[in-house]
């Protein structure tokens, strides 16, 4: 990413996950700019209620993630621009959305609808992760590869899902982007969605096939952590799900 100094700073720096199944979850540091960041690892912990889908809801890896978010993503009406607008990297105009700015950087040429930032996050990872969905349908629209991983096999599909940004997800998979990626983070899109209580986003990858089996670094499957989360809603639809293939799989019965 270019050395920019935004008025909003925009932070995705991840570490390495040091703590045990069960342990508590890590409680917000400070950054040196003075910013609440949280560190979520993808583990069970004491049941939080289902979120929204915002930038708070990264939960489930071990990212760490600035709070600071922009007024539009607070969901104030009016988006104070800063003033150096025409300084941010193409990663951070598509991260807040600024839709219009980022157009005429692509105008520009230099190959700019994939580049990748210095850990590997292209504008479209980026716009991904922090819902911007109208971002995301114009990246791929102007050819925007979603099969892009970062250097730590990040997606942009595990980061929409790790959000709860369903319909981004939907978007992504329309690409047939490999829906069972497995991250160094140690999770898959379906885990991330699960370990964020985001419902919907787990109807949506088992209606495409998300596997079931696969477990996070913990030794946890979908089903695993929902049930340790106290995720209720989230292990309903597994359960109708795995009836729904349980069903699928007798066939119709030979009459006697």
């Amino acid at each position: 990413m270019e050395p920019t100094q935004p008025a909003e700073n925009l932070i995705l720096t991840q570490q390495s996950p040091t703590a045990e199944v069960g342990d508590p979850e890590d409680h917000g540091v400070e950054t040196p700019d003075g910013s609440d960041t949280v560190v979520l690892r993808l583990f069970p912990c004491t049941a939080e209620p289902e979120a929204d889908a915002s930038v708070s809801s990264l939960q489930g890896s071990s990212l760490k993630h600035s709070t600071t978010l922009t007024n539009r993503q607070r969901g104030n009406e009016v988006s104070a621009l800063p003033a150096t607008l025409d300084s941010l990297s193409i990663h951070q105009l598509a991260a807040q959305g600024e839709l219009s700015q980022l157009k005429e950087h692509l105008r520009k040429g230099d190959n700019l609808i994939n580049r990748p930032d210095e850990r590997g996050f292209t504008p479209l990872i980026w716009a991904s992760a922090f819902g911007e969905i109208e971002t995301v349908r114009f990246l791929l629209e102007w050819g925007a590869d979603p099969h892009i991983l970062a250097k730590e096999r990040e997606s942009a599909l595990s980061l929409a899902s790790m959000g709860g940004y369903t319909d981004i997800v939907g978007l992504l998979l329309e690409r047939d982007v490999d829906i069972n990626i497995y991250d160094w983070n140690g999770g898959t899109p379906l885990l991330y969605a699960v370990r964020g209580n985001h419902v919907k986003c787990v109807e949506a990858l088992l209606a495409r096939g998300a596997d079931l089996t696969t477990e996070a670094d913990s030794g946890y499957t979908p089903m695993d952590l929902a049930v340790a989360l106290g995720y209720r809603k989230v292990q309903q639809v597994i359960e109708n799900h795995i009836l729904k293939l349980f069903h699928s799989n007798l066939g119709p019965t030979d009459p006697e």
